[in-house]
């Protein structure tokens, strides 16, 4: 019999189900969503009380020593803070913009904001660092109306003499930008509080917004999404209830997940401050040049419970085989796993599976679930360890209903409950359309029961019913699922995929490689360029038995891949390829890379660079 290790788990483990008259349902935790404070920073003042000299959050300095603040210090630091910006009249008009990483500076004054009741706007940094025109950070000041920007480091002047108006007040932790005044982070933590702060903080209730979180855009332009702090405070409560064994002990988290996504920044930030934990930040990432401060980190800190996205937990599965230091104090005192963000290969799976008997003697439960930044974030949670599977979501959490409706041959998921957002900052039509006639929030995203004759047992995801399109034929492309499958069966060297056959007579793809992954399978150099990578033979043979596998798996032309292109030029930022937590909107990329589609219909097997099914007619494949 399959041991797992004790994680208590409660909250989605059963629901009650109502059907819908026109098809559909409603489903609702049987359990009811417990008491929960109207602000989060009420639950920093509680620990802070509680718990005063536990570490809150730590970094490391200059990459040694870890650097930390207590609750106590962070309370202290918030309430200066807080009495800063009141002086300066920010407001909601006026919010604070944060161009920053995951870093010390970056939270306390996102809490010193939330304490005096500024809203703040935590920017990706790769809009400051990695864009070359600055469209989006450029879309989301112009959306806020900042009264003050802070930048966590010179690497953001380019970004700032771009974009930010010279009358904005410019906050840094050290250093200048040539030509504008600039604020020194210390400044704001030398102000003495006083009755200004206590009153503003007096002022702010469930419905105060406590951030605007502006979405990844992988469909479209990012949004402001109002993060209120009723949202957050239900959203930790739903978490508190569902992994219940956050309880138990002070949860220590080792995080790299960034902040200006609901995911790091919600969710597992607030489990932290919420239940008076430690977040050790991590300045790795789940690349192959990244990953080696992530393992450091893992060595040095064993965390009660770890999330990444299925790329991180891929890479530490590969390190723990030769590193015995890493799979013991990554297995000593975990409760839990849980991955987000895309699916979790089986082989990665089993790996983590094999290695926690091998080192404990028994598994890590691994929790998914469904959330998204309009929710703050989650949802719906899949808690029954053995019982979880890649594409498990779960069943939805207390205080939570989900409906499902029927929406173009699939079943749409819909949530209402007071983790869901009040509606996108300065769009009254994007907001509108975005809820149901019943103040349902309509999600895009599709599920279907994992045993329609048992919805105990959950629902699993369906993909997202936008991408959803028609061959030729008439035939529905379910997206979702064969882009899955595809990846699970390229990897490690597959990082994504999009399908194509938009009123086509077959499916076909363009794959984004990883090209560390490939160099490596090739036996070639780091620098190696991506032309003499991808044309190595034993890559070309990889793909081409990827192209074969998914051919003859197939059951139907709506999943059986005909045709496929292997592209050199990664997904970019600046066209809205890509976020920058690397999601693939699939739209753009079709839109920008029509050509390469064209010519990849146009192709009978000759033109290189297109890989045909071996043994494949074209009459078969129509």
């Amino acid at each position: 019999m399959t041991r797992y290790r004790h994680a208590s788990v409660g909250g989605c483990l059963s629901v009650e189900c109502r059907p819908l008259p026109g098809g559909g349902w409603v489903l609702r935790s049987a359990e009811p969503l417990q008491p929960y404070p109207a602000r989060l920073t009420d639950r920093l003042e509680h620990w802070a009380r509680e718990a005063p000299q536990r570490t809150l959050v730590a970094r490391r300095e200059r990459g040694g020593d870890w650097r930390r603040i207590s609750h106590a210090q962070m309370l202290e630091r918030a309430r200066a803070i807080g009495q800063a910006l009141v002086d300066r009249g920010l407001s909601v008009e006026r919010p604070v913009a944060i161009l920053s990483g995951n870093d010390l500076e970056h939270l306390t004054l996102a809490l010193g904001a939330m304490w005096a009741g500024v809203p703040y706007v935590p920017v990706s940094p790769a809009y400051s660092l990695l864009s070359q025109d600055h469209a989006r950070l450029r879309h989301i000041l112009a959306s806020t109306t900042p009264g003050l920007v802070f930048a966590s480091g010179p690497e953001y002047e380019r970004a700032i003499r771009a974009v930010v108006d010279p009358d904005i007040e410019l906050v840094l932790p050290s250093g200048r930008v040539e030509g504008r005044a600039v604020t020194p982070f210390d400044a704001l933590l030398a102000t003495t509080p006083g009755t200004g702060v206590d009153e503003a903080h007096a002022r702010v209730s469930a419905d105060t917004i406590a951030k605007f979180l502006f979405t990844s855009g992988s469909t479209r332009v990012p949004k402001g999404v109002v993060n209120t702090h009723r949202m957050l405070c239900s959203n930790q409560q739903i978490i508190a209830q569902s992994m219940a064994f956050l309880a138990d002990e002070p949860p220590v988290l080792v995080d790299w997940l960034p902040w200006n996504h609901t995911f790091g920044g919600n969710h597992n930030t607030g489990i932290a401050i919420y239940n008076g934990g430690t977040l050790y930040i991590d300045d790795g990432k789940p690349t192959a040049q990244g990953i080696a401060e992530t393992l450091r980190n893992l060595r040095e800190i064993s965390p009660t419970v770890y999330f990444n996205v299925p790329k991180g937990f891929e890479e530490i599965a590969a390190a723990m085989r030769d590193d015995a230091v890493l799979r013991e104090s990554l297995f000593r005192r975990v409760k839990a796993f849980m991955f987000a963000g895309a699916s979790l290969s089986q082989p990665v799976w089993d790996e983590l599976d094999r290695l926690a008997e091998q080192t404990v003697g028994e598994r890590i439960p691994m929790i998914s679930g469904l959330g998204m930044t309009e929710t703050s974030p989650a949802c719906t949670f899949a808690l029954r360890a053995g019982e979880v599977g890649s594409g498990h979501i779960g069943l939805p959490g207390p205080g939570v209903e989900l409906k499902l409706v029927p929406v173009d041959g699939k079943a749409e998921i819909r949530f209402r409950g007071p983790n869901v957002m009040p509606g996108y900052w300065r769009l009254p039509e994007a907001s509108a359309h975005a809820f149901d006639d019943e103040g349902f929030y309509c999600t895009g995203d599709a599920a279907k029961w994992v045993d329609p004759a048992d919805p105990q047992k959950g629902l699993l995801f369906d993909g997202r019913i936008a991408e959803d399109f028609k061959l030729s034929t008439g035939t529905f492309v379910s997206v979702g699922p064969l882009r899955a499958r595809v990846i699970a069966a390229g990897a490690p060297c597959v990082q994504d995929v999009v399908v194509t056959g938009i009123d086509r007579d077959e499916v076909g793809m363009l794959v984004f490689p990883r090209l560390d992954e490939c160099r490596r399978l090739a036996g070639l150099a780091a620098e190696a360029p991506a032309g003499d990578v991808l044309g190595h033979p034993a890559v070309r043979a990889f793909f081409q038995a990827l192209v074969d596998r998914m051919w003859h798996e197939g059951t139907g032309s709506a999943t059986r891949v005909a045709r496929a292109r292997v592209l050199a030029e990664p997904p970019s930022i600046d066209r809205d390829e890509v976020t920058d937590k690397g999601s693939i909107n699939q739209r753009a990329v079709l839109r920008n890379r029509a050509e390469l589609v064209e010519a990849l219909y146009r192709a009978d097997g000759t033109r290189e660079g297109v890989l045909l099914p071996a043994g494949a007619s074209q009459a078969s494949r129509a």
